[in-house]
């Protein structure tokens, strides 16, 4: 007597009639969760350490000014002399009066240059200030 083996005829496939739905949700969720890049720096920095750092929630409220090693200030997207920093910072308060200007300064700028801006916010009325740095672990 023999055995004869049956085979399978039948293929389970797998449904894919929500696949389109699927992926449309996954697109719909990375462009409303991805925050792009405002601005390009064209300032090279170093953070400084710090001991204790604090972090701000709320980063819409702040406006970077970049001080490079080379002493070059940068705001958005342009490179800036000292003394437009004034009218700029203005603007921006005029805009939205609770922001924060927030300075990345390079760890080895001089102090001149450093005391030069703050000089410009406080004329621009910019007293909200914070300094960036990094975590000394």
């Amino acid at each position: 007597m023999k055995f004869n083996k049956k085979i399978a005829t039948s293929q389970q496939d797998i449904p894919t009639s929500s696949l389109p739905d699927i992926i449309f949700m996954l697109l719909i969720f990375f462009m409303v969760s991805t925050v792009l890049r405002e601005v390009d720096i064209q300032v090279q920095y170093t953070l400084p350490d710090a001991i204790s750092v604090e972090k701000i929630d709320n980063k819409r409220l702040l406006s970077y000014i970049w001080i490079g090693n080379d002493e070059r200030i940068q705001i958005d997207d342009s490179i800036i002399p000292v003394n437009a920093i004034t009218n700029i910072a203005y603007q921006k308060r005029m805009n939205n009066p609770n922001i924060i200007m927030s300075l990345r300064i390079d760890k080895g700028s001089r102090m001149g240059i450093v005391s030069d801006v703050q000089q410009e916010l406080r004329r621009a009325d910019a007293l909200r200030i914070n300094y960036s740095a990094l975590v000394k672990l």
